[in-house]
């Protein structure tokens, strides 16, 4: 079976690439946008040689050069997304993108098995509760202007390829991670904390952090791409022994690099957050209500996470939390300073 991979090049694109192949998969089509960014999958071809990796650009904003990267295949693997970029850039290259995807996919005979990567952003949970457990049943928001612009773009993502499957059936099988971290990936979830002229507000506390290593994550999506059980399921994606925020911080310290850090309660963030709130309603939008109680209850409100039913399907770690972290601390400890 030829399984076409968007996003191929990204961050998680290349470990979904990698699992693929150690999972005896070796007829591949890695979909990028621009080959001349693709080394990485280039120098993974170079590994299998026994494997057929094929790479071809395309441009999902091109509807006209989606057909032909779906020809024979029989599993599409959505991994292709905007992560930052205005709303309209987002949008365009999260849903748009997307629908030009899937308006080939139902046109296309057979119609392939398709696996979405979703994102723990699609979850309502901003009226759960403090330390609510979110897990499969967890309802989707229903408030997606209060949120950030990529929670909002991958919220409705999901829902467009849940409104094609009723109007064409076909198989699809969600993902949903949390924070995928790694050696080149980002150092701070905001669930952490943010930095701010020097300094980093430490806004997590003792919250639960939804961690999967990217090549943790890369299995969870290749399991359950695999699955024959998996057609209409969702699977949340969070890794076994997860840290919360303090510790994460801690442990970054030690490891990485000394950071000046100052705890922000969750009372004082509400209390901000409600003031900044107010503000922005009274002036009139001269300050943008970037902390509002809706987005602080969702980011910092200290959910638990539950990934049973993904370990359901045969997945588990192939590399633990306690060695991932040391793998990725040290790869952030030999970058090189960045220039001021």
């Amino acid at each position: 079976m030829k399984i076409l991979i968007t996003g191929a090049g990204g961050f998680l694109g290349k470990a979904i690439v990698e699992r693929l192949l150690a999972h005896g998969q070796t007829d591949l089509r890695a979909m990028v946008r621009d080959t001349a960014k693709a080394q990485g999958l280039r120098e993974i071809a170079a590994q299998h040689l026994d494997a057929n990796l094929e790479i071809v650009s395309v441009n999902l904003r091109n509807p006209a050069q989606i057909p032909a990267a779906l020809a024979g295949c029989g599993m599409v693997i959505h991994a292709a997304a905007a992560l930052k970029g205005s709303a309209a850039e987002m949008f365009m290259d999260s849903v748009v993108a997307s629908r030009n995807l899937l308006d080939a996919i139902v046109a296309t005979q057979p119609t392939p098995r398709v696996v979405l990567v979703s994102s723990f952003g699609v979850f309502g949970v901003a009226n759960l509760g403090r330390f609510a457990l979110v897990d499969e049943s967890t309802p989707m928001e229903t408030q997606p202007q209060n949120r950030d612009i990529y929670s909002h773009s991958k919220l409705r993502q999901e829902q467009l390829f849940w409104e094609y499957r009723v109007g064409v059936p076909f198989e699809l099988v969600v993902l949903r991670p949390g924070v995928i971290y790694g050696p080149g990936g980002g150092h701070f979830s905001t669930r952490v904390g943010l930095p701010l002229f020097g300094t980093f507000l430490h806004l997590g506390g003792r919250n639960p952090l939804p961690l999967t290593f990217v090549e943790n994550c890369a299995e969870a999506i290749v399991v359950a791409a695999l699955a024959p059980s998996a057609d209409g399921e969702i699977y949340n994606v969070v890794d076994d022994d997860l840290l919360n925020a303090g510790q994460y911080l801690r442990l970054y310290k030690q490891q990485v690099k000394p950071l000046r850090s100052i705890p922000v309660p969750f009372w004082a963030l509400m209390l901000v957050s409600r003031m900044v709130e107010k503000y922005a309603h009274t002036s009139k939008g001269q300050l943008p209500a970037i902390f509002t109680p809706y987005k602080t209850r969702v980011m910092w409100g200290g959910n638990r996470f539950s990934n049973a039913k993904l370990k359901s399907i045969g997945w588990k770690p192939i590399i633990s939390t306690r060695d991932a972290l040391a793998r990725t601390f040290a790869s952030f400890h030999a970058e090189p300073p960045k220039a001021k």
